[in-house]
């Protein structure tokens, strides 16, 4: 019998720290600075190195395929008029 009360102790004593633990953090977060995280400026650099590593995977696995790169595709359907059926 003493060995449950030592047992129901040791967990009322682990939940009442935890508890305090967890009332000593701060509610609110903490910015590392004042203005948004995210700015149009900073969105649309990171969209652009999206596309130029999409595009370059793209071409990776067209050389790896035998077939001609995006650039060399779209420069001779420009001379020629329209896109090739795949």
């Amino acid at each position: 019998m003493e060995f449950v009360v030592y047992i129901g102790c040791a967990l009322l004593l682990a939940l009442v720290l935890i508890l305090s633990v967890g009332r000593r953090r701060p509610q609110g977060t903490r910015l590392l600075a004042d203005g948004p995280l995210h700015t149009e400026a900073a969105d649309a650099e990171i969209e652009a190195v999206d596309i130029d590593q999409m595009i370059e995977a793209l071409g990776e696995r067209r050389r790896l395929a035998g077939r001609p790169e995006i650039g060399d595709e779209l420069a001779r359907q420009a001379l020629d008029g329209g896109p090739e059926p795949y």
